[in-house]
């Protein structure tokens, strides 16, 4: 009997226990998200959870964290997801949450109008040092005879460590760091012929890692480097050049003297041929020869009258 009344009194307790925790203020709650994740790959980290399906109006959820001092010194405080708070889908991008190399707890619940569910709490706290780093996408190309490389942009966090060769036996490896990605970058002029070969990998120094070389990726530049005919036009430019320049210089000079200094060219009329005294001589013959010929022509009046 004593057992009867026991049994009896876990039952109702156990009864009221459940009841208690599906009813809140006489009106059951929702059900809660179940099998919350993080998935971190280059440093994006995406929480994500198993949806809860209800039959009527659209479901909502809520999604909030703490870090490392909140979770020490203030445990009862919870900061809402900067972009999930609410959402309607099963995944929260919590990248702009997590800000510092430390353990954070999350946790999710569901909501409707003035209905929420319990919060469901990551099993583990998630500190973004565990993110899984790929390899970065690559272009390898050729402009001429330059060998240019773009890189996947990552975000600011990221440098690349580029490895570049010339494809043949017992070629030296050159390194070069590339600070940011998605901007061409030039490194190295090739010899005609030859073969350049390229990897990468990615470096964030804020969490001190760096993922694997992505697969090499190579470029070969055909024909000879400079083309008979070419070389040849290049050589009679060169000359023509060569030449231009100080005729150039002597019209310049001669245009200028022209311009400042001009030579007064004189008619024939104005030149003087014989020496002066011949001048003066040849005029008083003139004079004579015309007095003469006034003379005759009043003779001639007088003669008349």
């Amino acid at each position: 009997m004593v057992l009867e009344r026991i049994w009896t009194s876990f039952i109702m307790w156990f009864f009221s226990a459940l009841i208690s925790c599906l009813l809140k203020d006489g009106v059951a709650v929702l059900p809660a998200p179940q099998n919350l994740s993080v998935h971190s790959t280059n440093m994006k980290h995406l929480l994500t959870w198993s949806p809860v399906i209800l039959p009527g109006e659209m479901t909502f959820y809520s999604v909030e964290y703490q870090g490392e001092y909140e979770s020490l010194y203030t445990s009862h405080v919870w900061i809402p997801s900067s972009s999930c708070s609410p959402t309607n889908g099963s995944e929260c991008d919590i990248t702009d949450d997590i800000t510092a190399t430390v353990p954070y707890n999350l946790r999710v619940r569901t909501t409707r109008d003035s209905q929420t569910s319990a919060w469901s709490t990551l099993e583990h706290p998630f500190n973004r040092n565990s993110t899984v780093l790929m390899p970065p996408r690559m272009e390898v190309t050729k402009d001429g005879f330059h060998l240019v490389l773009e890189l996947e942009d990552l975000g600011p966090q990221f440098e690349f460590l580029v490895v570049y060769w010339r494809r043949e036996p017992g070629a030296k490896e050159h390194a070069k760091v590339v600070r940011r990605g998605g901007i061409p970058v030039h490194l190295e002029t090739m010899d005609a012929g030859a073969a350049y070969c390229v990897k990468a990998q990615a470096l964030v120094k804020t969490i001190g890692r760096h993922s694997a070389f992505s697969q090499a990726e190579c470029v070969e530049v055909q024909g000879e480097s400079l083309p008979l005919a070419l070389a040849l036009f290049a050589f009679v430019g060169f000359l023509l050049v060569l030449a231009a320049v100080p005729l150039s210089i002597w019209k310049t000079g001669q245009l200028l003297r022209y311009s400042c200094c001009p030579v007064t060219v004189l008619p024939d009329t104005l030149k003087i041929t014989s020496s002066s005294q011949k001048l003066i001589s040849c005029r008083r013959e003139e004079v004579d020869a015309c007095a003469v010929v006034v003379l005759s022509s009043e003779q001639l009046l007088e003669a008349w009258t």
